[in-house]
Order: C-alpha cells, then structure tokens, then sequence
C-alpha cells in the first residue's frame, strides 16, 4: 500500500520502521519538516513530503499526532475525500492519567467531525510506541492486538490488512462510537505502564476459549 504517516514523533517513527519493514511504500510529513527528512532518511524508498502533497495517492494516512493537533494537520492535507485515515489518537490530559474527553463522545468521533470527506477508523491507539516499535511478537505465541472501529467497512479492511501485513492480530471493535471504549482502554494501559509500573512493554488483549 501507498501510506502517508503525518507525526515524527515515537509512534509516527515507530509506524515509518514496521511499515517500510513491510514492504510499504512509505511518506512522513509533520510541522517539524527537518525532523520529518531525517526520519526518512534512515530508511530506503521512505520520502519526507510537504502536507499539501503528502496524502496524494495514498491509500491510507496514519494520524499520529498528539489529539489536539489533529483536526489542523488532516485540514493541511487538501482534499481527503474518501481517504482512509487511521486515528491513533488518544485525548489525554496533560499529566497522561487521565481523557479529556469521554462518554459521550471520543476523539475519532470529534475528528470525523472536523474532517467529514474522510473515512475514519480507530486503531494501534491501545499500543505504547516501543511495542509497535518493536514488532507484534511477543513470544510464547503471544501477538499484540489491534482494535479497530469505523462506520466505513472499506476504511476498516484497508486497516486490518495494514496491521495484519506488520505481524499484528485484528479485532474487529465495531463502530466508530466505540473509539469511547477503545480510547479509556488505552488510557488503562498507560496507566499500567506507567502509573502501576509495568512499564511500555504491555499490550491489551482478548481471549477467547473458542
């Protein structure tokens, strides 16, 4: 697949090395562009793009920036009709414990909103950026799990086969409205990671006897 990762930061860094590692073809565009070059450049084929040409023929974005800057870097894209938009957003408070938002609604309902000509799905929001790093395998037969959830089938298939071709495990999480259930459960595991000590090396997963 074409993918444009918009973020330079862990997660997008960690998304730009298993993707490329998958045989992607890969784009990285941020605010930050001198950061954005020097991620690319640790990995052949990778391009560092300016945002008004970073979602052109792609057929996914990845969203990994911090929630609130969301909205403005999917708007700086141009036109997203019908372009798949992975959210790995989470609205954490500033100290990380805690959701800003909740409930009622999430982020990924609150990002369709801003940008309505896009096909969002909630996903790899529940990973720590050192477990996407590195790689789904945990051993013992253990892979960590992606939960994903969008009112668009198309925008879910494009993020299952995206996830499953880095190695990783698909649950299908429903609709977009249960991006309310997907973005408490990372805040969950960020607090097992950091609140209870465990640290980012921990994944959320479901069993089933089945």
């Amino acid at each position: 697949m074409k993918v444009t990762v918009i973020g330079s930061g862990n997660m997008g860094s960690a998304f730009v090395k298993q993707l490329h590692a998958a045989g992607h073809a890969v784009r990285v565009t941020g605010r930050d562009a001198a950061k954005a070059s020097a991620l690319a450049a640790q990995y052949p084929g990778v391009q560092s793009v300016d945002a008004t040409s970073a979602a052109k023929d792609s057929d996914v974005i990845v969203l990994a920036t911090p929630y609130d800057q969301a909205p403005a870097a999917l708007r700086s894209l141009g036109d997203l009709s019908r372009k798949v938009v992975i959210d790995i957003t989470n609205p954490l408070t500033a100290d990380y414990m805690g959701l800003t938002i909740g409930h009622d609604t999430s982020a990924s309902e609150q990002i369709a909103k801003a940008v309505p000509a896009a096909e969002i799905v909630k996903g790899f929001n529940t990973l720590f950026a050192q477990v996407l790093a590195s790689g789904a395998d945990f051993g013992g037969g253990q892979k960590a799990t992606v939960f994903l959830a969008s009112d668009s089938a198309r925008a879910k298939q494009a993020a299952t086969e995206l996830a499953e071709s880095m190695g990783f495990r698909t649950m299908d999480a429903g609709g977009l409205k249960n991006a309310r259930y997907l973005e408490p459960l990372a805040g969950l595991n960020i607090f097992f990671g950091y609140g209870a000590g465990l640290g980012t090396t921990v994944a959320p997963a479901w069993i089933s006897a089945q």
